[in-house]
This record gives structure tokens, C-alpha cells and sequence, in this order.
């Protein structure tokens, strides 16, 4: 009897034991799932938060806007002309975490991002936009073009590419700066956003005047090198001299040789009309070549 209790003390020790192991491995994992739960997480919502402003209905979903003079609250689409008071892009509505609302509320509101990647209105008024390329404001307020070295003001840069053939939402008819109407195709791309000064404009370094640049990329409907615009300056000089001094000694060798030989009139002017249009045949020349060194 005494050796049956003897065993039976044994066994509730060992049971007593294995329950107190159970119960500390048990502690310690509730700890641990307490403290994995209650780690507190970060996030980075610097870039959530947007702006919101009063706007008309022109104000459309992509377009660069600027604040309205004299109103703070309110935005309207950027312009050529005021370029530098580029705000940001106009995006949608579900895009953001972040809401800061004015005080004021008269109008619809739209939300404005200054930095981020979203969707542009975009044209190809300066040519076909390419990943990558620095975009400004064009003719057409509120959507953007590719930018040349005369832009002052950038965007961002273009993470997609609009040709001005495919994803076409629309198209304007616009005049270039020697009168011809060019029709302007627009669609979206995705930017980068980041306003700041155009790394292109070369305006001071290369001593190109603004009218010259202004003018090779209206001929050429793109943006146009500096070395073109040289290039297509000094054909058109020579093609212009060259011109020049074949009509200016046509007509004087032929009104000496009517005042020497009256009788040979007719010959004389066969002559000088044939000076004349070879002249000008070396000046249509010159013309083409200046077009196609713009345009290639």
C-alpha cells in the first residue's frame, strides 16, 4: 500500500511539472503575439496630400492650372503668357489620401498635384511627345507640348509616348508663327511631375535670338537644334547672295547691251528673263534646302 501511494506522489510531481512547462511556454507565446500585434506600422503619406480648389467647368481633369489673380482659393487653366505661375495638375478625385480644402467653397472643387506621377493633357504642338521629354504649357491653355529651348517653365517629364496618330481625344486648329494653320492633335500621357526652370533653354549660351527659334520651329512644327538653325540661316544668306548678284547683273548687262544694239531688244530680253528665272530657281533651292535641314 505504502508503495502505491509512493508511485501515485510521483506521477501528480511529473503531472504538476508538465503543466507548469505548458503554462510558461503558453505565457511567453501570448507575449510575443502581443507585442508582433501592437508593433506600431509607418506610412509615408508626404506625397498624399493635395490641395483642393474652387474651379469653372473649364477646368478639366489633366490640365496644368495657375491660381486666379486676386483669387487664392481659385484656379483656372495656365496659359502661354503667364507660364510662370505654373500651380500643378489637375487629378481625380480617388487619387489621394490627404484632402486640404479652402475655407471658401463657391464652385466646383478639383484637386491639384505639384508632385507625383499622373495624367496629362498633351499635345503635339511642338512635335511627338517621347518618354522622357520636358513638357511645358502650349497654345492651348491648360495642355501641354513638349517643351523647346525657348520654354522657360517645365512640368515634368513624360513617361509615355503621344504622337499625335494614336490615343487622339481631340484635335485644335492653331496658326503657327508665319500664318499657316496647323492642326494640333491631343491626348493623355502619364508625367512626372516637377515644376521647375527649363534645362533646355539655351537662349543666353547659344546667342540664338528668341525670333530665330521661333521661327525654325514653326517652319519645322518641332523643336529644332541650334546647330540646325545655323546651319538653314547660313543656305538661306548664300542662296539670298547668290540671287542677288545673278539679277542684279543680268538686268545691268542687259540694259547696257539695249543702249549698245537697240535692234537686238528682243534677244536682249529673251536673255534677262531667262537670268531672272534661273535666279530664282537657285533661290527656291535655297529655300528647300533650309525646310528640309529644319524639318529631317
Amino acid at each position: 500500500m505504502k508503495q502505491l501511494i509512493k508511485h501515485l506522489r510521483t506521477v501528480s510531481l511529473i503531472l504538476c511539472i508538465v503543466t507548469g512547462f505548458g503554462w510558461t511556454a503558453s505565457a511567453q507565446a501570448a507575449e510575443k503575439s502581443s507585442v508582433t500585434t501592437a508593433k506600431p506600422t509607418t506610412v509615408d503619406i508626404s506625397h498624399a496630400v493635395i490641395n483642393t480648389y474652387n474651379a469653372d467647368a473649364s477646368v478639366q481633369l489633366g490640365m496644368i492650372v495657375q491660381i486666379k489673380d486676386k483669387q487664392p482659393t481659385d484656379v483656372v487653366p495656365l496659359t502661354a503668357a503667364t507660364a510662370e505661375k505654373m500651380l500643378g495638375i489637375v487629378i481625380p478625385n480617388n487619387t489621394v489620401t490627404i484632402v486640404l480644402t479652402p475655407s471658401t467653397v463657391t464652385k466646383q472643387q478639383v484637386l491639384v498635384a505639384t508632385t507625383g506621377r499622373y495624367s496629362v493633357l498633351v499635345s503635339n504642338q511642338n512635335g511627338p511627345v517621347k518618354s522622357g521629354d520636358y513638357l511645358t504649357i502650349s497654345a492651348i491653355s491648360g495642355v501641354a507640348m513638349k517643351a523647346g529651348i525657348t520654354d522657360q517653365q517645365v512640368i515634368g517629364q513624360a513617361t509615355a509616348d503621344f504622337s499625335g496618330s494614336a490615343n487622339v481625344i481631340s484635335s485644335v486648329t492653331l496658326k503657327n508663327q508665319i500664318g499657316k494653320d496647323t492642326k494640333v492633335a491631343i491626348g493623355r500621357v502619364g508625367v512626372a511631375i516637377n515644376i521647375a526652370h527649363n534645362p533646355l533653354d539655351q537662349k543666353t549660351v547659344d546667342f540664338v535670338p528668341a525670333f530665330m527659334v521661333g521661327l525654325a520651329q514653326a517652319v519645322a512644327n518641332k523643336s529644332v537644334s541650334v546647330a540646325r538653325i545655323y546651319l538653314s540661316t547660313v543656305v538661306l544668306i548664300i542662296s539670298s547672295v547668290v540671287t542677288g548678284i545673278m539679277l542684279y547683273s543680268g538686268i545691268r548687262s542687259g540694259m547696257i547691251a539695249v543702249g549698245r544694239n537697240p535692234l537686238s531688244k528682243k534677244s536682249i530680253i529673251k536673255s534677262l528673263i531667262q537670268t531672272i528665272l534661273a535666279g530664282m530657281c537657285v533661290f527656291i533651292v535655297g529655300i528647300v534646302a533650309v525646310y528640309l535641314l529644319l524639318k529631317l
